[in-house]
């Protein structure tokens, strides 16, 4: 996408991305001849940060209240304890993943009001402005959810490994407890024929938590990585494109005249719906010319090619 589509001027087409005050007659663009320039503010200061999230080895006492029983702690309980970390993980994630999608629902619905907002204003530039920054924050909206379902997705992937690891967890226990019941019979027995028997069994039960482990460590590996790298395409993608929708929602603010006007002075009628419509149709097209940078991937654990998207198509009829 070219800096251009943010500059330069606009005309008339006629795009399906459009708001719902467009079947009216187009008043004709007016020539403002204004050479306004985007100032963005300067990002904050970075601040000294820990470099890690661990739980410190003596953290300072602090006053918590106890979660009492629900049916979450409970299953965590009967999780084995290899999976537990992952399984709170996996939970936790799910709670994320229902907020954005909350986040997307309440954004179309105030996009919504806003344009009935503007409609009764009786205000025709208020009127129409408002309802195409509505078309452009319900696109948001519909970014956030599809930015849940991406992370549904990583999701999955972790589920993989917290599976594998309660799928190992039986081999380790199963070792430990033949190498207890030796070393309690060499305390008891030392001379004992069962002796023989038990180390022959910890022999195949090391043998078998080997190839356990090993799998364990390359799941765990491959849907780490696939995990995030899911994700964090997702966020790219997600970020970029509300970057291009809100650039294109200050160009439509750039349209609304906002100087004061005397009491009783009548304002100059608005003549900006043609150019108003054309951000539309800008954004849209920004929208679907939007091409990813880094590869994702794909639900069968490869990489997609480079140029294919991570996240629902547009819907561009707004």
């Amino acid at each position: 996408m070219s800096q251009a589509s943010f500059d330069t001027p606009v005309a008339q087409s006629q795009h399906p991305f459009q708001s719902s005050h467009d079947n009216a007659a187009p008043n004709p663009p007016g020539n403002r001849g204004d050479n306004t320039q985007e100032t963005w503010s300067n990002a904050a200061p970075i601040r000294n940060r820990a470099l890690s999230v661990r739980t410190k080895t003596n953290p300072q006492p602090t006053k918590t209240r106890s979660r009492g029983f629900s049916l979450l702690s409970l299953r965590e309980s009967v999780q084995p304890e290899l999976s537990r970390k992952l399984f709170r993980l996996i939970k936790s994630e799910n709670a994320l993943i229902n907020a954005y999608e909350a986040a997307g629902r309440e954004r179309m619905a105030i996009a919504t009001q806003l344009s009935e907002w503007g409609e009764q204003t009786s205000d025709e530039a208020v009127n129409d402005i408002s309802d195409k920054i509505g078309v452009l924050l319900s696109e948001m909206g519909h970014l956030d959810e599809g930015y849940a379902a991406v992370l549904e997705t990583s999701r999955n992937r972790l589920k993989m490994i917290r599976d594998t690891e309660k799928s190992v967890q039986p081999s380790r226990d199963g070792k430990g407890k033949i190498y207890d019941e030796i070393q309690k019979l060499k305390m008891k027995e030392p001379q004992s024929v069962k002796l023989v028997m038990l180390e022959q069994e910890l022999v195949r039960a090391e043998a078998e938590n080997l190839v356990a482990e090993a799998q364990l460590t390359n799941i765990t590996r491959q849907k780490f990585k696939e995990a995030y790298e899911t994700e964090f395409a997702a966020l790219i993608e997600r970020a970029e494109k509300q970057i291009i929708l809100a650039k294109h929602g200050r160009r439509l603010l750039e349209l609304l005249d906002d100087s004061a006007v005397s009491p009783g002075d009548t304002r100059v009628p608005y003549e900006n719906g043609a150019q108003a419509r054309q951000v539309l149709n800008d954004a849209e097209d920004n929208l679907k010319e939007w091409q990813p940078e880094y590869k994702a991937p794909s639900e069968n654990g490869s990489d997609t090619s480079k140029g294919k998207e991570v996240s629902r198509p547009v819907d561009a009829s707004g």
